[in-house]
């Protein structure tokens, strides 16, 4: 048996939401229902990070997850950043709040986030935005922690194997939130950009012997049901957990994936710099065809503006990142989520075998 399908009673994962939706209380919640919870490291001091698990381990004793960003190169073209704050300008205006500094650093403390995983280990550590090489998946294992790479392709599951991870959470481009892409191209934007998780599933099951976790736009336990008939070992849900109340998500945030008023979801850089799914409003509509391939530069850069709408109660201009089945969402506590995700599988399995 892997020693991922070791870790959880049913196989449902709650993924690791960077930005506020993943907490503690949320992962425990998921965690104690027989799932895996996941904090997100993404975005935070090692501090805040290390804090956030001491929290977590407080109201858990079983196995959870903690998310990494692989560190990003410099952006390419500094250029079509100083552009992009140019366009900027009259948001800045609107919302009475300074652009944000570019000039951070890129690698979002990894290598301090990974000596704390390393000196106090955790029961998973899964990695987004690229692949960690062969020392630093070794040196997680011989501390006693299963390694869980994002991958979006048959070639990036090849690299994950290659480099000695336990599993793969193969993410289809029906997924909420940042794409975990390895390498960001510009050029693979547009209509045809991501394959859908049932065929990218099978691409990379024929491609790798890892254990797959299967994400992108799961609401619902029949879908849980389809993709592990599908081969995957378990299944990662997001946006569905966003609503619940221990999610750290904006009330504005939850209240908008059932609101008929926003008709779908986009890939769209004009929030990060990278390509993510989210709610298509305003800002999406008028800043999206122009944001330019530059992560973490215009995360940084857009992120006191995201404040300053959901302050001043404005979803239309705050990243309200949601996957495709966003319209299935239900507002439980996530206790009762599982619960209901749970009897859901259950039901689909029974239907199955019928």
């Amino acid at each position: 048996m892997a020693p991922l399908t070791g870790l959880f009673e049913h196989p449902i994962v709650q993924a690791p939401m960077a930005g506020g939706g993943s907490t503690p209380v949320l992962a425990a919640a998921v965690c104690e229902a027989g799932g895996l919870g996941f904090l997100a490291a993404g975005y935070k001091t090692p501090a805040a990070m290390y804090e956030e698990i001491k929290q977590l381990r407080a109201r858990t004793a079983r196995p959870f997850g903690v998310n990494l960003f692989m560190p990003q190169p410099p952006a390419a073209d500094p250029a079509a950043v100083e552009l992009y704050a140019e366009q900027l300008a009259g948001e800045a205006t609107w919302y009475r709040t300074p652009l944000g500094e570019t000039d951070q650093a890129c690698d979002d403390a990894y290598d301090a986030k990974l000596a704390i995983l390393l000196d106090d280990p955790v029961p998973v550590v899964s990695f987004t935005f690229g692949c960690p090489s062969r020392t630093t998946v070794d040196a997680l294992a011989a501390a006693g922690s299963v390694t869980v790479v994002t991958v979006t392709s048959a070639a990036e599951a090849r690299a994950a194997q290659e480099a000695g991870a336990d599993a793969v959470c193969v993410q289809g481009v029906e997924a909420g939130g940042h794409q975990g892409t390895h390498r960001d191209d510009p050029h693979a934007d547009g209509a045809g950009a991501g394959a859908g998780l049932l065929p990218l599933l099978a691409e990379v099951r024929a491609a790798v012997e890892l254990p797959v976790v299967a994400a992108g736009g799961l609401m619902r336990g029949e879908q849980i049901a389809a993709v592990l008939a599908a081969g995957a070992r378990a299944a990662q849900l997001g946006t569905a957990f966003l609503p619940c109340p221990e999610s750290g998500a904006h009330d504005l945030h939850k209240r908008a994936l059932t609101d008929p008023r926003y008709v779908g979801t986009e890939l769209t850089r004009a929030f990060s710099g990278r390509p993510a799914r989210g709610l298509v409003n305003r800002f999406i509509r008028e800043h999206g065809p122009y944001a330019p391939a530059a992560y973490p530069q215009i995360h940084h850069m857009t992120s006191g503006l995201r404040r300053a709408a959901a302050a001043a109660g404005d979803p239309q201009a705050m990243a309200l990142w949601a996957g495709q089945g966003h319209r299935l969402a239900r507002t439980l506590p996530a206790a009762g989520l599982m619960a209901l995700l749970v009897a859901e599988l259950d039901a689909a399995r029974d239907s199955l075998n019928h």
